[in-house]
């Protein structure tokens, strides 16, 4: 039930977050891919199910803001989701450059995913906003590995 709360919490917070952001500037919200980092960060600590999951929620939800097609971010985060959980059980990703490394990996895969989902269901060249979105993997994975870093020092963190 605690984990439950949890989620839940950062669930509420990362809308809220992205809220805000989108109010300030529809750049950010480009820039910057809050939900997936929620769900690695799940997926690293309660595993691949959790994940998953969590992946397939939260992806939901940022279709359902992002007014495109419904389901195809809650596709692409749940097999993030549940890869970031299974590997991380196998391979360790916490020291910070291998989970820089790690999580961009799977930001590149979600994004891609999601860009080919995208040119299926419209049949049409894929658009991007002044191509901010292909910088998205690479600053989020930067803003990802120095929250996880912060979140060790200040919380027991699995290894």
């Amino acid at each position: 039930m605690k984990d439950f709360f949890e989620i839940l919490i950062a669930i509420i917070l990362t809308f809220l977050v992205y809220t805000v952001l989108k109010f300030i500037s529809v750049s950010v919200v480009q820039l910057f891919n809050i939900f997936s980092l929620v769900v690695i960060y799940f997926a690293l600590t309660k595993g691949e199910t959790v994940g998953a999951s969590l992946g397939a929620g939260c992806g939901l939800i940022q279709d359902a803001l992002s007014l495109g097609v419904f389901g195809l971010a809650g596709i692409s985060k749940t097999i993030i989701g549940f890869a970031a959980g299974y590997i991380s059980k196998r391979i360790d990703v916490m020291p910070v450059i291998r989970n820089f490394i790690f999580i961009l990996i799977l930001l590149s895969i979600d994004f891609i995913l999601w860009s080919f989902l995208s040119s299926l269901i419209f049949s049409e060249k894929f658009m991007v906003g002044h191509n901010l979105q292909f910088l998205q993997p690479l600053l989020t994975a930067l803003l990802g590995a120095f929250i996880f870093f912060i979140l060790r020092r200040f919380h027991k963190f699995p290894s």
